[in-house]
């Protein structure tokens, strides 16, 4: 028996078939996580359940983290997966839910994200309510650099639709901390912070955005991954041409 899971279900007052539906899984294999002593859920379950119950992982399971303990470079790795699509909506909910002091979408065009995250504008009218910055770094729908990706893709939406489709509801936003630039920079490269967390998805050749390699990344030292994908971001920043007429132009 998993005692410490038993526990924290009981003081979160969540059944076995609410967290199964938290976590995208079936009712029998959170019983079976609560039964079976040995059994420990993948790393993006163990991160739903620790994210629903508000407790720490290594508490509900520590033989399993006591393993991931990590001490070199690559402990800001927190989870990697072959595919963006593979990563889980929830996980981009939790990280922008829990943002407090930045939200940057650094993707060519952003617009899974609308799709994914239901009321996606409202968590970010939220946001930039409380005092988030938030900003969006995309494509140049007119650019010739846009029109040499769409016949690259050859989808049917093409990616200057997608880029206008996720400009129209931060632009209702603007001038409250929400701010948007155009940049070619990162044309093959989809940065997402969020705070001290960070998703970053290198787009392959011949390949759209959700087949993208993504990690999920955690500040953990100077000039580290982290550091450096967001020094990246800020010099596309500070590069990029502001979307709005009348932006303050700040990094």
């Amino acid at each position: 028996m998993n005692e410490p899971l038993r526990r924290a279900m009981a003081q979160a007052r969540i059944s076995d078939s609410q967290l199964a539906e938290r976590c995208g899984v079936d009712t029998k294999t959170v019983g079976r996580w609560i039964t079976q002593t040995g059994r420990v859920p993948h790393a993006r379950h163990r991160w739903a359940v620790s994210q629903a119950l508000g407790e720490d992982e290594s508490v509900l399971w520590p033989a399993a983290t006591k393993k991931l303990v990590k001490a070199g470079p690559d402990r800001e790795v927190a989870e990697v997966f072959p595919y963006r699509s593979a990563c889980p909506a929830s996980l981009w909910r939790s990280l922008i839910t829990k943002a407090e002091r930045e939200l940057t979408f650094a993707g060519y065009t952003n617009y899974f994200l609308w799709l994914e995250q239901a009321r996606f504008g409202t968590a970010l009218r939220r946001k930039a309510s409380a005092g988030c910055r938030v900003r969006f770094l995309v494509g140049d729908p007119d650019s010739d650099l846009t029109r040499s990706r769409e016949k690259e893709e050859d989808v049917a939406l093409s990616l200057s639709t997608r880029i206008r489709v996720t400009l129209a509801e931060p632009e209702k936003l603007k001038g409250h901390d929400v701010d948007a630039r155009f940049s070619s920079g990162h044309a093959y490269l989809s940065v997402f912070r969020f705070d001290d967390d960070m998703i970053v998805a290198p787009l392959l050749t011949h390949s759209v955005g959700h087949d993208a390699p993504t990690l999920h990344l955690r500040r953990h030292q100077d000039d580290g991954m982290f550091d450096r994908f967001a020094m990246h971001v800020e010099e596309l920043w500070t590069r990029g041409t502001p979307v709005w007429e009348g932006s303050d132009g700040q990094a």
